[in-house]
């Protein structure tokens, strides 16, 4: 049996280094929007496929058994290409670790996107301090804005910036420690992330909540209709038992 696991994230790794346990052969699938990712177990490609087309050409010509997409819960765009080429020829399964809910005391904001998070933060005083951990591919919608801003990010951003802006290159797990300090010593007022779950980033959360301030909430994109999904790793090793 082969599989192709998608996505660096620690889910998939997890998942990979089980699998070659299994003795199962399995291929990870990186982005490669990370110059030092995380390697998993068995074989690693690193790129893209060209689209759903593409991924249907790889998995017919390794003789791919079945697919998990472990990609992060905001990679729309690879897990919609998975689903289409996927659809009717090979079994696909969407590993999604769970989304963080609020808890007594938050106070989140949930927007669909990044611009209407940029929209929420334009009506506030400019001289507000804001936290943006959202990735170093989307800035481009806070770079007109005149807030104050702490980017966060694996890697040196590669779009506009505003004209305020500490960048601060730093890659998970963070402490609670770590972001209580990070929240007092740049006087945070707010706070804007996507909901990607997991214990790796989620200390943030738990900073904004102690000192009361808004964080404004990407949603999840929705996953494509009809694809089985799960949340764990043991629920995603059951699913591939059905195909041995």
């Amino acid at each position: 049996m082969k599989v192709l696991v998608l996505g660096g994230t620690g889910e998939g790794r997890t998942l990979a280094a089980e699998l070659v346990t299994l003795g199962l052969t399995v291929i990870s699938s990186l982005a490669g929007r990370v110059s030092s990712p995380r390697l998993p177990a068995g074989e690693v490609r690193i790129g893209g496929f060209g689209g759903a087309a593409g991924l249907a050409e790889f998995l017919a010509r390794e003789e791919i058994s079945a697919v998990v997409d472990a990609t992060h819960p905001f990679a729309a765009g690879m897990t919609a290409n998975a689903a289409q080429a996927c659809a009717g020829t090979v079994p696909l399964l969407i590993l999604r670790r769970p989304a963080w809910v609020p808890e007594p005391g938050d106070k989140w904001t949930l927007v669909p996107d990044i611009p209407s998070a940029a929209a929420i933060l334009s009506e506030t005083s400019p001289d507000t301090v804001v936290l943006l951990t959202t990735g170093r591919q989307e800035t481009a919608a806070f770079a007109p804005l005149p807030q104050s801003f702490i980017l966060r990010a694996v890697e040196t951003p590669d779009g506009p910036l505003p004209k305020r802006c500490e960048v601060i290159l730093d890659r998970g797990p963070f402490t609670l420690e770590g972001e209580r300090e990070l929240f007092a010593s740049r006087n945070v007022q707010k706070l804007v992330t996507k909901n990607s779950g997991g214990p790796m980033t989620a200390a943030k959360l738990t900073a904004a909540r102690e000192r009361g301030i808004e964080v404004i909430m990407v949603e999840r994109p929705p996953l494509p209709l009809g694809v089985p999904s799960v949340t764990g790793i043991d629920a995603a090793r059951s699913w591939l038992e059905h195909f041995r």
